[in-house]
């Protein structure tokens, strides 16, 4: 198990090395990590398949890292597949894991139909909570827009990534940071 999860970490911290790297090397560590990290913990809690979320984890964003963020779950989907089946991953858990990231973006209202796609869905909700410079970042940079625009828009996608918490156990663990940002953000 360790071995194709470190093959799978490898490969996309190496992609977030590549200068073709949509979002450069941040969001390895500020984001794929974190979003690694909350599935684990939801993964030990929930008694889910946690092979399954870590390596959903860690590929869950791959397709905006090396295509660009839109339809990033099916372009990191089919990049996911591709590269488990060439590290031999077996083909019942490949389509596990490409479903959870099919399904992991809250934006997209799709149904979640397995314990891990939730667990996914949740744990990179909860990361925007651990890393607002980068939320904030991705708004001003990214998406060019000025320091108004981007309040409102990280605002929004705060509270959305709130919403879309459905366990109590992770809004029990990100509730401290969702009203510290209310606190902060308040007019």
């Amino acid at each position: 198990m360790n071995n194709i999860i470190e093959k799978v970490r490898k490969f996309v911290e190496d992609e977030c090395r590549k200068p073709t790297s949509k979002y450069g090397f941040e969001p390895y560590e500020y984001h794929f990590a974190q979003v690694v990290r909350h599935a684990k913990q939801l993964a030990k809690e929930f008694g889910a398949d946690e092979e399954i979320v870590e390596i959903a984890g860690w590929l869950h964003d791959i397709g905006s890292i090396m295509i660009g963020r839109v339809d990033h779950h099916l372009t990191g989907a089919k990049i996911a597949g591709e590269k488990l089946q060439e590290f031999g991953y077996p083909v019942e858990k490949i389509a596990l894991v490409k479903n959870c990231i099919l399904h992991h973006r809250g934006s997209q209202k799709m149904e979640l139909e397995t314990l891990e796609e939730q667990i996914l869905a949740e744990a990179d909700a909860m990361s925007a909570f651990d890393n607002i410079v980068g939320v904030f970042k991705a708004a001003l940079v990214y998406e060019n827009l000025t320091q108004g625009e981007a309040l409102k828009s990280v605002s929004k996608k705060l509270e959305s990534k709130w919403n879309q918490l459905k366990f109590e156990k992770t809004k029990e663990i990100i509730r401290p940071k969702y009203e510290a940002f209310k606190i902060l953000f308040e007019k």
